[in-house]
């Protein structure tokens, strides 16, 4: 691209997000929990280093990437997307079956989704917080009339 180039923001926008990324403590522990509980696939283990990418949805539409880190591990929060009608009519069901406790953002012992005013998003939440200290912060989240299956 030479400077001074007639290609602006508007040229290529940006659809979305395709992958992130997230520490683990333990690789084997969360990668269990991500393929048998919650359904995700394998996507590429690498063979020299202590990662896995899964995939998220049908197909390679998103990816999810797990690096073990026990010295400097920093938690973090992601956001996973469904319809509106599973986080209405399946989420909570979807996460006791798996012995998962769903809450509301305010953490006031309802279970039922929460809508943001400023956002246009519906969320049930849900930590996990396993033996050895692992914690992250999903959210199941879905944006109103939008079908994001």
């Amino acid at each position: 691209m030479e400077t001074g180039s007639h290609l602006t923001i508007e040229t290529m926008k940006i659809a979305g997000l395709y992958e992130t990324h997230i520490q683990v403590r333990n690789l084997e522990e969360a990668v269990n929990f991500y393929t048998k509980v919650l359904g995700l696939r394998i996507a590429h283990r690498d063979p020299n280093r202590p990662i896995v990418f899964l995939w998220v949805g049908t197909g390679k539409e998103y990816m999810l990437g797990l690096w073990q880190e026990e010295a400097n591990f920093q938690p973090r929060h992601f956001a996973f997307r469904t319809s509106k009608e599973d986080i209405l009519n399946y989420a909570v069901d979807y996460l006791r079956e798996r012995d998962l406790q769903p809450y509301n953002f305010l953490k006031d012992g309802v279970e039922k989704p929460m809508v943001f005013a400023w956002m246009p998003a519906l969320a049930i939440i849900l930590t996990i917080q396993m033996e050895i200290n692992w914690n992250l912060l999903p959210y199941w989240k879905a944006r109103g009339g939008q079908n994001w299956g």
